[in-house]
């Protein structure tokens, strides 16, 4: 069976799709077999990321380890059962494809509540939530005081993982790790920073996440999108000489992935 890493939240901007790409094109690196899938069904970033790779490489002639990518295949309604769901055969039959020679099958989700988002939470073996480090999103996961000190109630993306949780208990599977990545965080050690570590470390204990630091905010990943690039391809296609940032960045993904602590998984890159 493929490991199954899920990388969502109900909010836009958080860099899923950033996060997405740079753990499977590392974990394709490190000679593990990748498939990925994007329920964004309308925008499609991680998809086109995908492409985007998959046309500059062939451009410039050079090969490197790369996940795969494939659409949801349409699904005959005729087929279905009444008041079965299209997309839950949808997400179905593309798992069952792609589990055939993955290893690690990650699915990228849409920032926003959907049925396609749902199922695939309740398939996770591993859970990635990248979370500004702002309060803002904080309230994805719980609503808190005022002052932002107390911790009031979960949010509904919580009870969400809460009734995966159930679903897979209910079918007698392994719980899911829920992983709350802390992304785009800033250089400076600030009161709302603070802030956000010990509101966040209070709400793992309660409702059962691991919290792990992510991306700081660079550039770099906005340079990197348009050729479906990583960090760790930038020596690969003429960078020899990476910058401070550069290599602050790698360090910081190679963290990510020991983080995750994936089944097989070293990390020597």
């Amino acid at each position: 069976m493929a490991h199954i890493i899920v990388v969502g939240n109900e909010k836009g901007g958080a860099g899923k799709s950033t996060v997405s790409m740079h753990v499977a094109t590392a974990l394709s690196r490190l000679g593990h077999k990748v498939a990925t899938l994007d329920l964004d069904l309308r925008q499609k970033t991680l998809g086109r990321y995908v492409d985007n790779r998959t046309r500059y490489l062939a451009k410039e002639g050079i090969t490197l380890p790369s996940p795969d990518y494939i659409d949801l295949p349409d699904i005959d309604k005729s087929t279905m059962q009444p008041g079965e769901n299209p997309y839950d055969h949808r997400l179905s039959a593309a798992v069952s494809q792609l589990e055939a020679e993955a290893e690690f099958i990650l699915i990228d989700c849409p920032g926003s509540h959907t049925r396609l988002s749902q199922v695939a939470h309740s398939l996770a073996d591993t859970l990635i939530t990248p979370l500004n480090d702002s309060f803002v999103d904080f309230d994805l996961l719980a609503h808190i005081d005022n002052d932002g000190e107390r911790i009031l109630g979960p949010s509904v993306y919580s009870e969400m993982v809460w009734n995966a949780r159930q679903l897979r208990a209910q079918a007698g599977l392994k719980p899911i790790d829920w992983v709350v990545l802390r992304n785009r965080l800033g250089a400076q050690q600030m009161v709302n920073k603070a802030k956000m570590e010990k509101a966040l470390e209070r709400l793992s204990k309660r409702i059962g996440f691991r919290v792990v630091p992510g991306f700081n905010e660079r550039v770099i990943f906005r340079e990197l999108f348009p050729r479906g690039l990583t960090l760790l391809d930038l020596k690969d296609v003429g960078v020899q000489q990476l910058n401070i940032s550069n290599i602050a960045a790698r360090q910081e993904l190679r963290d990510l992935i020991k983080s995750l602590n994936l089944p097989g998984v070293t990390v020597d890159f």
